[in-house]
């Protein structure tokens, strides 16, 4: 079979940001083995808990576990942890099972409340208390409907024509709606990227394949494009890159009211990978903003960040030093240092001044690899008081 043109690329840039994840030895070690747990999606979650409440509707008995078929076409089997019937409406709820991965929805109820109406065949499904509502364009989905991906809502309304197929007369003279709602949705969203694209007062209901791969390359690169295309979308030619929470503080920080909450993006490891969407998706100009250990593997090169070892990342960084002029004995001192910021701090007491500007500068032109050398990249480092300590543009 064919691959088509766009998922061959699409296939080629996730390479490029799986050699560019950065995880504890131990993960990176069972993820390799293939000994990390899977889990399912929220997706996965809300078809199971609406598949067993409207067979609680119809069956008038409990439901203790239901079958759900998954987009690829496997099967698999879900416990449902609670049901209430209040009148003519039935609630049943999931437990969301994220595997190995560090999920914020790991745990989380996924309920699903549905009831027969008088508008025969119609299937309507809605998120209530806890699914997000959409208010920026940009997500693939309408201003003001609930954040409820394309995937899970066609395994949602499929998890019911499953059950229809049983019991044909009953949609034949009713109609059905689904109310997808998730009790801590709202607090859990705090710990997403949900506010800042726009989705707002709870979680999304996810999932493209229906199963959660613990520390997914492809899941991360989805947040990184999603948010692009939010900002695309609200007219953002610029885009903060940052390397976290934190560094992303600082730059709002440094530039005040300059850039529009949309146009930051947390990239994490994936600086190579985001600054080649931002080159295919024609963003004119990128600024990479972090601290000293995550430019300085930048600055080394993407094939080389999963490097653990202190041997190679003090023999780079004592290069470095080398072409600032520093006496041989500061640069002992570089290539017997424990870490980045061990070095970071033999800099500041021998006063090299331009080396923090070097790192970047090396950081801008591995950059520039993923940007066909068309994009304005702009690199800044912080220290960890927030001040500017080096910065280079291209």
């Amino acid at each position: 079979m064919k691959v088509p043109h766009n998922d061959k690329l699409q296939q080629n840039d996730l390479s490029i940001a799986e050699k560019e994840q950065d995880l504890p030895k131990e993960i990176m070690e069972k993820k390799q083995k293939g000994l990390l747990k899977t889990g399912l999606t929220t997706g996965t979650c809300a078809s199971a808990a609406t598949k067993a409440a409207l067979l609680t509707l119809l069956t008038k008995n409990s439901i203790e576990d239901v079958q759900i078929t998954l987009p690829k076409g496997e099967v698999v089997t879900l416990n449902i942890s609670w049901t209430k019937i209040i009148d003519n409406s039935i609630t049943c709820a999931v437990i969301k099972d994220g595997g190995d991965d560090p999920d914020a929805t790991h745990g989380a109820e996924i309920c699903s409340t549905i009831n027969l109406t008088n508008n025969v065949g119609k299937i309507v499904v809605d998120g209530g208390i806890g699914v997000g509502r959409v208010t920026k364009p940009g997500l693939g989905l309408s201003i003001g409907s609930a954040a409820i991906n394309p995937v899970p809502m066609k395994m949602i309304i499929q998890s019911v024509n499953d059950v229809f197929e049983t019991y044909k007369q009953i949609i034949k003279n009713n109609g059905l709606n689904v109310t997808i709602y998730v009790p801590a949705g709202e607090e859990i969203a705090k710990k997403t990227d949900n506010p800042r694209l726009g989705i707002l007062g709870g979680i999304s209901i996810l999932g493209t394949t229906g199963i959660v791969f613990p520390y997914s390359t492809a899941s991360f690169a989805a947040s990184i494009r999603q948010s692009l295309d939010v900002g695309i979308a609200l007219n953002s030619d610029t885009f903060i890159l940052t390397t976290g929470g934190r560094s992303e503080d600082f730059c709002k920080n440094l530039f005040g009211s300059t850039y529009p909450d949309h146009s930051y993006v947390q990239m994490g490891d994936f600086a190579g990978y985001a600054v080649k969407q931002c080159y295919e998706k024609k963003v004119k100009k990128v600024i990479i903003a972090g601290f000293i250990g995550k430019l300085t593997k930048i600055a080394m090169g993407v094939k080389q960040t999963h490097v653990r070892g202190s041997h190679v990342n003090m023999d780079f960084m004592a290069k470095l030093a080398l072409e600032c002029n520093v006496d041989k004995k500061v640069l002992e001192l570089i290539e017997n240092a424990n870490t980045a910021r061990h070095v970071s701090e033999i800099i500041d007491s021998n006063n090299i001044g331009d080396y923090y500007d070097l790192v970047c500068k090396y950081a801008t032109d591995q950059m520039s690899r993923y940007s066909n050398k068309q994009l304005l990249i702009d690199i800044i480092m912080f220290n960890f008081e927030g001040d500017v300590i080096g910065k280079y543009s291209k």
